[in-house]
C-alpha cells in the first residue's frame, strides 16, 4: 500500500509541477500580449517616446539659456549706447570759426 500512495503522490507532484509550468507560460503570454497591445495603442495615439521628449526638453533648455544670454548682452549694449548719447548731449557744441561780427 505504501507503494500505491507514493505513486499517487508522485503523480500529484508531477501534475502540480506541470500546472505551475503552464501557469508561468500563460503569465508570459499575457505579459507579451499586454505589452503588444499597449505599444499598439501608444503608437496609434502618436505618443512621443521618452528619449525624444528628453532630447527636445534639453534643446529647449539650451535655447532658453542662449536667449537669456543674448538678452543680457543687448541690455548691456543699450546701456552703453544710452551713456554715449547722454555724454554727447551734455557737451556744448563748438561754434565753427568764421568772420566775426565785431569789426
Amino acid at each position: 500500500m505504501t507503494q500505491t500512495s507514493n505513486r499517487i503522490f508522485d503523480e500529484m507532484a508531477r501534475l502540480m509541477n506541470d500546472a505551475a509550468g503552464v501557469a508561468t507560460g500563460v503569465r508570459r503570454e499575457v505579459d507579451t500580449l499586454f505589452r503588444t497591445q499597449a505599444e499598439r495603442i501608444l503608437r496609434d495615439l502618436d505618443v512621443v517616446p521618452r528619449e525624444e521628449f528628453e532630447a527636445v526638453k534639453d534643446m529647449a533648455r539650451l535655447a532658453r539659456e542662449e536667449n537669456d544670454a543674448l538678452r543680457a548682452r543687448i541690455e548691456a549694449l543699450e546701456a552703453q549706447f544710452a551713456a554715449k548719447t547722454s555724454e554727447k548731449a551734455e557737451k556744448p557744441a563748438k561754434k565753427p570759426p568764421g568772420p566775426s561780427a565785431e569789426v
